[in-house]
């Protein structure tokens, strides 16, 4: 292979084993790549070169000695600067912790290492993840590797820009209004977002403690389900993990979607895209049907008021947990998400509980939606990556905050807690990619991931990648 990096996850992964294919080179080459094209997207903020090739060779030693880890034993990956590192400095972007080095790895980190993945480094986020756009952070906006005026979606905008321009064949991310799907549907990738509880968030610092997740950004589903396949599992740092069985992700991956009842809602997903982006949806999901699934429309009540419930409970969940530090150094927050910490003090603790009731509501109405269907599909987004500091867009005629559009069809799973996989589908007439999101119900991580490999095996849009 002239470029190792040009492997996916499972293409390294039996390389590895095999010994046709060498960690420490895939390091290496992975590490060449972040020196000459990371300056143009500003991924990585923290390279740990001398580590990840001593990781390498300690792996590439092990398998050769016949102590193999699994799929992911020495494959190079990177970690959003959210999740906690120990020894290594971890800053959520943020100055409040910007010589922050903590004493212990976030859960994930660790499961992950002990997997055998090695560990490149720590990749740019929004600022404490507070935002959609990653051009709010200490390091600077991280850009679009298709379009480097552009954002590269947030707030694990570095996991996206890395994993698309082959800094690193995956990487981790978390997402509470849809800060994995954003960044994977922007950059033209695959982003995995859990159900609620199923992996643990321990030591990733939170934004909203009722809808933060944690998952991987990877180029393929294939490559989603083995990068996530450590992750699942009770912790005890984090109670909010359900204790059940873990499938085996990967194995589910049989490419026969024959017989798979897909709910496409009648309004709300659709209605309020640009037609590009619902053109192209439309035509992922008529690919779908063509490998023998079902197609019918749905109506899934009270959907409008998601993007209305979700702020709120940023607002006041985000600001309770920073009130301490706004109060004392507000000053080393960058202005925009100073901002919203500070709005957080103005919601009434009724608009909180009402938010939460709206919650259980939605969740009501997703799953007799769910019990009539197997998952639900819709564009990603409904609009592509937009120019760094743009404000608005104009979106069939109405004018609105790029903002609130961005995150309108991701929040209403983050709400829910339901498991929802973003994948490409498409390029739009500006050049930027177009992606199809596909929800399920909850827990089953491997029913999506099973749609979005039977989606990826019949096209290639999940193999193109942005020029160097």
């Amino acid at each position: 292979m002239s470029d190792i990096t040009e492997l996916s996850i499972a293409e390294l992964s039996q390389g590895f084993r095999d010994k046709s294919l060498s960690p420490v080179a895939a390091a290496e080459a992975y590490l060449a790549r972040i020196s000459t094209h990371n300056d143009r997207v500003n991924a990585f903020v923290t390279l740990r070169a001398d580590e990840a090739l001593a990781e390498a060779k300690e792996a590439e030693a092990e398998i050769a000695g016949g102590n193999w880890r699994g799929p992911l034993h020495g494959v190079p990956i990177g970690h959003k600067d959210l999740y906690q590192t120990a020894g290594i400095r971890s800053t959520a972007g943020s100055r409040v912790l910007e010589n922050d080095i903590p004493n212990e790895d976030a859960t994930a980190v660790a499961r992950l290492k002990a997997a055998g993945a090695v560990m490149l480094g720590k990749l740019n986020t929004h600022e404490y993840a507070y935002g959609p756009t990653n051009d709010s952070s200490m390091f600077g906006p991280c850009r679009n590797p298709w379009d480097n005026s552009r954002f590269s979606g947030g707030s694990s905008g570095g996991s996206g820009a890395a994993v698309a321009l082959r800094l690193c064949a995956g990487a981790t991310g978390s997402d509470t209004g849809g800060s994995i799907r954003m960044p994977a549907a922007c950059c033209g990738i695959t982003g995995l977002k859990p159900t609620y509880g199923r992996s643990s968030r321990a030591g990733i610092y939170p934004l909203c403690w009722t809808m933060d997740h944690a998952g991987p950004l990877t180029r393929s589903a294939e490559d989603a389900a083995l990068m996530y396949q450590p992750l699942p599992g009770p912790d005890g740092r984090d109670a909010t993990v359900a204790d059940r069985p873990v499938p085996d992700y990967a194995g589910a991956l049989d490419g026969n979607i024959k017989g798979l009842k897909i709910g496409v809602p009648t309004h709300y997903f659709f209605d309020r895209a640009l037609p590009e982006n619902e053109t192209a949806a439309r035509e992922a999901i008529a690919v779908l049907e063509g490998l023998g699934a079902e197609v019918r429309e749905v109506d899934i009540a009270h959907i409008d008021y998601a993007a209305a419930a979700a702020m709120v409970l940023y607002l006041s969940e985000g600001t309770a947990y920073h009130d301490d530090h706004i109060a004392t150094i507000g000053e080393l927050y960058t202005d925009q998400v100073r901002l919203f910490l500070e709005l957080g003090n103005y919601v009434l603790a009724k608009d909180y509980l009402h938010a939460q009731r709206y919650r259980t509501l939605l969740g009501h109405a997703m799953a007799d939606v769910l019990a009539e269907v197997d998952v639900l599909a819709m564009p990603a987004l409904p609009l592509t990556a937009q120019p760094i500091g743009q404000e608005m867009i104009d979106i069939r005629g109405q004018s609105e905050s790029v903002f609130g559009a961005i995150l309108r069809n991701t929040e209403p799973f983050d709400l829910t807690g339901l498991p929802a996989l973003v994948m490409p589908c498409g390029f739009a007439s500006d050049g930027m990619p177009l992606s199809l999101q596909i929800a399920g119900r909850p827990f089953d991580e491997a029913g999506i991931l099973k749609v979005g490999h039977a989606f990826q095996q019949a096209t290639d849009w999940h193999k193109r990648r942005p020029p160097d």
